[in-house]
C-alpha cells in the first residue's frame, strides 16, 4: 500500500520517528518501507541496550544563537552595525508669561463656581451639581483638585440641613 506514496510522504514519515537519523531523500520507497516499518516494531519494547558501550563522542561545541524555523528563510549577515542615534541638544523652556489677570478665565466653570462660593454661605453640593451639570464626584474632584491647583482653601462643612456646603476661605 504505502509503494505508490511520494517519497516525501516516506521521507516525513521516517524523519518524524524517534531515534532514527534524519534525512532528505531516500534511494528508493523500498528502502524507506522497510526502515520505517523496522522503527515501527521497536516502538512498544523498552529501548535494547548496546553490547559494546559506545565510544564517547568529543564533546561539540553549541552553535551560537536561536535556531530557525524549519522552512524559514535564512537570515543574512548584517554587514555593519547600526550606531545608535545621538541625542540632540534640548532648547531651554521660554519663561511663561506673567498673567495680568490673576484667577480663572471670565465665565469659566471654575470662575461661575469660584462665585457660588465666595458667598456669604458658600455652596451646596446640590446646587453646584444642579448649576454646573456635574455628578456628586465630579464636584468633589474639582474642589479637591482644581481649587488646590488655582490656590484657592475650601472649607467644606454640612449645613444646619445636613447637606454638604463648600465656602471658600477670605
Amino acid at each position: 500500500m504505502a509503494a505508490s506514496w511520494p517519497a516525501e510522504r516516506l521521507v516525513a514519515i521516517l524523519n518524524s520517528l524517534a531515534g532514527e537519523k534524519r534525512v532528505k531523500k531516500l534511494k528508493d520507497a523500498k528502502t524507506a518501507i522497510v526502515r520505517i516499518w523496522e522503527r515501527i516494531q521497536g516502538l512498544g519494547e523498552p529501548a535494547k541496550p548496546e553490547a559494546e558501550p559506545a565510544k564517547p563522542k568529543a564533546d561539540k561545541k553549541p552553535k551560537a544563537g536561536a535556531q530557525a524555523v524549519k522552512g524559514a528563510p535564512a537570515k543574512g549577515k548584517a554587514t555593519k552595525k547600526t550606531t545608535p542615534a545621538k541625542n540632540a541638544p534640548k532648547a531651554k523652556k521660554a519663561a511663561k508669561p506673567a498673567k495680568a489677570e490673576s484667577g480663572p478665565r471670565e465665565g469659566s466653570k471654575t470662575a461661575q463656581v469660584i462665585a457660588m462660593l465666595q458667598r456669604k454661605n458658600g455652596a451646596t453640593l446640590t446646587e453646584i451639581m444642579e448649576s454646573m451639570g456635574w455628578l456628586r464626584h465630579t464636584v468633589r474632584g474639582f474642589m479637591a483638585g482644581a481649587m488646590k491647583k488655582a490656590g484657592y482653601t475650601v472649607e467644606s462643612f454640612k449645613s444646619d440641613k445636613g447637606e454638604r456646603t463648600y465656602r471658600i476661605n477670605a
